[in-house]
């Protein structure tokens, strides 16, 4: 039965068998092909028996080994390797066929290769998952056929391995890597000193005139009989927050890749650089309510905190709750820090409604506003336009174009700064606009 199970016939023997019945089907009319017939029988029958023997007198023919890596980039080609060896003294074809996480809707999945006697190869291939999760890989299944090919024998190899898809740290060290290289990294760090209302005491001086009356240090004063006022200077370290909107409107796919999934990437990123900046990190992820708040830090572990909340995140399609939203950094982030929220605005219409709301997280904190160039809209404007139709559509399409750029002012107008990019470079411009900021001390 086992036997059975793992044999398999080629395409070669069905072509051989249906020419031997045609000789057959032709002896009818010409009796001497009847031998010329009966000889392809027996000949195919010898041929079939001495590949059966190569394949099955060896138990194993084949070793075979996976290698998968313990975690999985989102959006990033990883590499997967299988290690095969050659038991036998002869040469073999082999078609690999692995059994693929269903994430990747990989159903015919192939590899075929030749090894020669006591040959050892390795094969590699890569792997782009675009969806965050535990990814399951499943036995390795190896078709083996001599020269002759004209019988497979299947071999399987218990290969079953369990990964995890977490948000693209490969692209965080690129991104580490790009910034470090560039001169506003070097210059992020505002040596100037300022004087200001802080929590970071500097000293005690004189009072002169236009110094706030409310930092006159009582206890100074009375000891030297001179007004004496506390001086304070800004915080070396910020609170930076990534606000990750995952209501409906990111579910829009590009490349294979959903919005949600791109500010993940970013928020990862953008994380990486703030804690190299000794700054702390914080993240918001909210849609119908706020689902995660992790507050901003800088210690050791933060990262890592960020990236296993990033990985466990789910996705959740609902209509943005910007109130909510409003309530819990009202509740939770007492000092002015800088806050990158990414969502997407479709309308102008769509602005209006959160505008208000908008503006009372930028009166306590510095907010920058993320959202995404819909690029495939774009390359469908520039098309030459054939007919009545393309025309109509075409016009829609610039419509929707110009009322990005109308969101840009709108938000500029009330104070608010707006970034619209395309969604792959999208944690580059957020890096740069932070260690922008960074660089002229407004944070």
């Amino acid at each position: 039965m086992k036997l059975l199970n793992s044999l398999y016939l080629t395409d070669r023997v069905f072509f051989a068998l249906g020419g031997i019945v045609l000789c057959f089907f032709a002896s009818f009319f010409v009796p001497q092909l009847f031998n010329l017939a009966l000889g392809l029988l027996v000949l195919l029958s010898v041929l079939l028996a001495i590949d059966l023997l190569i394949l099955y007198t060896k138990k194993t023919l084949l070793e075979v080994t996976r290698t998968v890596p313990a975690i999985l980039s989102l959006s990033d080609e990883n590499k997967i390797v299988i290690h095969l060896k050659n038991n036998s003294l002869l040469k073999l074809k082999l078609k690999i066929i692995d059994e693929l996480p269903y994430q990747l809707s990989e159903r015919d999945f192939n590899i075929t290769t030749s090894l020669n006697k006591r040959e050892t190869n390795t094969i590699n291939y890569l792997l782009k998952p675009f969806i965050r999760g535990e990814y399951a890989f499943g036995d390795v299944h190896v078709m083996i056929s001599t020269l002759l090919f004209l019988i497979r024998k299947k071999e399987t190899t218990k290969a079953k391995f369990n990964t995890a898809v977490y948000p693209s740290i490969l692209q965080m060290k690129q991104q580490e890597l790009i910034a470090l290289n560039h001169s506003s990294f070097t210059q992020g760090d505002n040596k100037r000193k300022k004087v200001g209302k802080s929590y970071e005491f500097d000293q005690i001086k004189a009072y002169v005139q236009g110094d706030d009356p409310r930092n006159i240090n009582w206890k100074a004063t009375s000891t030297i009989n001179e007004l004496m006022t506390n001086h304070f200077e800004d915080e070396r370290s910020q609170q930076i927050y990534s606000i990750i909107d995952k209501s409906r409107i990111m579910k829009m796919p590009f490349n294979g890749l959903t919005l949600v999934d791109y500010a993940i990437n970013t928020s990862l990123a953008l994380s990486n650089i703030v804690l190299k900046k000794q700054d702390n990190a914080g993240l918001i992820i909210f849609s119908d309510g706020v689902s995660t708040f992790l507050k901003a830090d800088k210690s050791s572990t933060q990262l890592k905190k960020i990236l296993h909340t990033l990985y466990k995140e789910k996705y959740n399609y609902s209509e943005a709750n910007y109130e909510l939203l409003y309530a819990n950094i009202r509740r939770k982030i007492p000092n002015r820090s800088l806050l990158f929220l990414t969502t997407n605005f479709d309308s102008f219409y769509a602005l209006e409604r959160v505008v208000p709301i908008l503006r009372m997280i930028n009166k306590y904190h510095l907010l920058v506003v993320l959202f995404f160039e819909n690029t495939e809209l774009e390359e469908y404007a520039k098309n030459e336009a054939k007919t009545v139709l393309d025309i109509y559509q075409q016009t829609i399409a610039k419509k929707f174009i110009l009322e990005k750029n109308q969101i840009i002012k709108e938000l500029n107008k009330h104070g608010i700064k707006a970034i619209q990019c395309k969604p792959q470079e999208l944690s580059l411009t957020t890096i740069n606009h932070y260690l922008e900021l960074k660089s002229i001390g407004v944070i």
